[in-house]
């Protein structure tokens, strides 16, 4: 029995000994706050990849280090104007460069490189805070992967200098997870460099080994464990470690089983003991792992209650929420933006709600939900969507909205669901849209900054009637000072440059994304394009243009064409000459949202006259015609006559007409947006089955 113990306690300080120098090994200067690196990198002399740690921050050279995958190392690189493209050259090396996927983004090119062109003031008006540029900083070119580079995983230096540009001003990481995938992400202001270690492949048994081409006749390797074990997969790193089940003699005498794996061949008895009480400890963890979020749940419940009024918004069980979203299947999927996926479903009263599920699984970020939470439960108004409950459980955050068949004024507007919206219909929308967001700003104390107004947030019912949505951004103002400030957050090409500029966040920040939703209404237009020419890339900075010179007829949307007579004519020049004053760039010159709402009001009843009113109006031009043409050769046109009568004279315009191409879509042609929103682009046939 002694000599048993004996032989246990040596093979207990041999197995501790041998953790402690792997321990070592692998995390000897590889900390920086909270991130630990793998092999090959390492933030000490001798590190095959060396990395720097600063505020506890990762660095390669001055970059801050994003990301650090298996495969590619990503950075921020700031926008810059006048930057030399040698301030890159370091990134470079014998182990790491950029990805040919990059597109670098240069500037003071001596030709032109056959890909974008873009001005600077593009990125200013899009409210990008850009450093050391000013009027006379040159457009921005794009350099990406020429047919030359094709046989090639990363770019040369060499490559970069030959373009003939002088500066860079930033980069675009093109992530695209799969070949196969059709789904790319475009990362501004991030350059992506793949690593590897030179010469030929030098990875441990379980491992695999990718070649990467660097230059002719140079490759590099990285190594990557098998499935079922874990390592970095080097042979001068950890390697690979499988569980006991997957060791036999053969990797067992290459290394390719961990410590305790050989222990277990050496001692099954002991290592079944060891077993045993690893168990038991992960038992123990588990049950107070279950009890602290069970507790943190509960609280997150009071906490949300609280938010909304203590009983006012339901909560449901996360299986029911299950059952009516057919387990949120793909078919049910409405449409993904920035804070979740918005499905369709069916609860127990058998009609269909939208179902938002928030990305954000961390039981303690909460503060997204509880705001809208709380904001949507102490409002009510007609044009604001409602909020019919949310489900809090197993980590999920899920709210419950009503339920809005015809999409989004966004849709319409681009022609993703129908063929197009008559003036009337706009209109309408418009002026509901003005009275809910003038609502929030007026009659509540204090008042509620939507921050995000956007055609995509707009959202139509069976009857087209409008419902703001999305109130995850909005924030409570106060009654005694003109504004808040705020770090600015938005759409591009709906911010307020004012408030991106100061942080000062007020009721003329809506004003002016209402403005640009007016200028979207009129044109059918997209907000920022870069399909158009460089100077008409953001749609408010076109609009205001033409409006200053009178040119509104210019941008009008076509489909408005056949159906324009004298009142559409004048109430869209109402209109944009409204939108023209909500997009000064000073806010103190903008009108109040009460203002706009009841500007619109009054443009949309001047259309709704009776019969005797139209006859009297059609005298009245013929008389203004019979005068002014026995004073003119030329003929008069009808808008020539509507400038020469007088401001009283009401035009004429038919009962709002209905939307001809109402028929549904099939929910497989799902709807995206910066953020999403309780919509849908049909009336979901698929799903009531």
């Amino acid at each position: 029995m002694f000599r048993y113990r004996k032989r246990f306690s040596i093979l207990l300080t041999l197995l501790m000994i041998h953790s402690t120098k792997a321990e070592n090994k692998s995390t000897h200067h590889n900390t920086c706050g909270g991130n630990s690196l793998p092999y090959p990198f390492g933030f000490s002399e001798g590190s095959q990849i060396q990395l720097n740690c600063s505020s506890d921050q990762m660095q390669i050279r001055e970059f801050l280090v994003q990301n650090l995958t298996s495969s590619s190392i990503s950075i921020h690189l700031p926008a810059k104007c006048n930057r030399t493209l040698q301030s890159i050259e370091p990134l470079f090396t014998t182990n790491y460069a950029p990805i040919v996927n990059n597109s670098l983004l240069v500037q003071n090119c001596t030709s032109a490189l056959g890909g974008c062109v873009i001005p600077t003031s593009s990125f200013m008006s899009n409210q990008i805070q850009l450093d050391g540029c000013d009027n006379r900083s040159d457009n921005i070119s794009c350099f990406t992967r020429g047919p030359g580079l094709a046989a090639f995983d990363v770019l040369r230096f060499e490559d970069v200098i030959q373009t003939g540009c002088k500066f860079l001003f930033s980069s675009i990481a093109v992530d695209q997870r799969k070949e196969e995938d059709p789904e790319v992400s475009l990362q501004f202001q991030t350059l992506e460099l793949a690593w590897w270690l030179e010469g030929q492949c030098q990875c441990s048994p379980n491992a695999t080994c990718t070649n990467v081409n660097v230059a002719p006749g140079k490759f590099g390797f990285r190594c990557h464990c098998l499935e079922g074990y874990h390592g970095d997969g080097f042979l001068n790193g950890t390697g690979c470690r499988g569980s006991v089940s997957n060791c036999n003699a053969s990797t067992l005498s290459s290394g390719g089983c961990g410590t305790a794996a050989k222990v277990g061949f050496l001692a099954g008895g002991i290592i079944a003991g060891a077993l045993i009480m690893a168990i038991l400890c992960l038992l123990g963890y588990y049950v107070r792992r279950r009890s602290y979020c069970l507790k943190k749940q509960m609280t997150v419940k009071r906490l949300l209650r609280e938010a909304a009024g203590n009983s006012s918004v339901p909560f449901y069980p996360y299986r029911e929420i299950e059952r009516a979203t057919n387990f949120f299947s793909e078919k049910q999927r409405l449409g993904t933006g920035a804070f979740g996926t918005v499905y369709a479903g069916k609860l127990h009263n058998d009609d269909f709600v939208a179902i938002k599920k928030i990305r954000q699984r961390d039981p303690d970020s909460v503060d997204q939900v509880m705001n809208e939470i709380k904001l949507l439960s102490s409002v009510s108004h007609p044009n604001l969507v409602r909020l019919l409950g949310c489900c809090i459980e197993d980590g999920e955050q899920i709210l419950v909205y009503e339920f809005m068949p015809n999409g989004t004024l966004s849709q319409h507007l681009q022609r993703e669901n129908g063929k197009g919206l008559p003036w009337t219909i706009r209109l309408t929308i418009a002026t509901e849209t003005a009275n809910a967001i003038s609502y929030l700003h007026s009659a509540i104390d204090p008042p509620i900054y939507h921050r995000d107004i956007k055609s995509s947030n707009i959202l139509l019912d069976y009857n087209f009637n409008s419902k703001v949505a999305d109130f995850g951004l909005s924030r409570l103002g106060m009654t005694e000072i003109s504004h808040i400030s705020t770090a600015p957050q938005g759409t591009p090409g709906y911010v307020d440059p004012q408030y991106h500029q100061n942080y000062h966040l007020s009721d003329k920040s809506d004003v002016y994304s209402f403005g640009v939703v007016l200028i979207e209404i009129i044109t059918a237009l997209k907000v920022v394009d870069f399909g158009r020419p460089h100077n008409e890339v953001n749609l408010a900075a076109l609009a205001v243009d033409r409006i200053r010179r009178g040119c509104v007829d210019e941008i009008i949307d076509p489909f408005l064409e056949p159906h324009r007579d004298a009142w559409t004519l004048y109430s869209v020049h109402k209109v944009a000459e409204l939108a023209f004053r909500c997009l000064a760039f000073h806010s103190d010159m903008r009108p109040t949202m009460m203002e706009v709402a009841e500007e619109l009001d009054h443009i949309r009843r001047s259309g709704w006259v009776t019969i005797d009113e139209t006859l009297c109006v059609a005298s009245s031009v013929g008389s203004v015609r019979s005068s002014l043409a026995d004073k003119s050769e030329k003929p008069l046109s009808d808008v020539q006559i509507n400038e020469e009568r007088v401001e009283s004279e009401r035009l004429i315009v038919a009962e709002r007409a209905e939307v001809r191409d109402s028929s549904p879509v099939s929910v497989h042609d799902p709807w995206s947006s910066g953020h999403s929103s309780p919509s849908s682009n049909s009336l979901l046939g698929n799903v009531a089955q």
